[in-house]
């Protein structure tokens, strides 16, 4: 049995936005059969959580570099470009 992949969903506040980022990116890590627990934050949580995650998907500028890949998901918010963020999260998430 694989780890279970952990991914953070930030935005500033950690509502409105991360909220239609966290179902999205839930349902492509169940559509893909990958192994995820998804959790939505705020960024000024990230850094204290960041050891114990795989990736960061931010709605928000990241106000730092961090240890773990960390995407901008605004193609989710606007609908363009969504289908090779999703490609992006499976290609990190599988390790490849």
């Amino acid at each position: 049995m694989e780890k279970r992949k952990v991914i953070l969903v930030a935005c500033g506040a950690g509502i409105a936005t991360s909220t239609v980022v966290c179902e999205r990116v839930e349902k492509l890590v169940k559509d893909n059969k990958i192994n995820a627990q998804v959790i939505q934050c705020k960024i000024a949580e990230v850094a204290s959580r960041e050891s114990e995650a795989d990736l960061i998907v931010s709605t928000t500028i990241l106000p730092k570099q961090y240890a773990i890949p960390a995407l901008k998901a605004m193609p989710y918010i606007t609908g363009m470009g969504a289908e090779k963020l999703d490609q992006e999260i499976i290609n990190i998430l599988k390790g490849n």
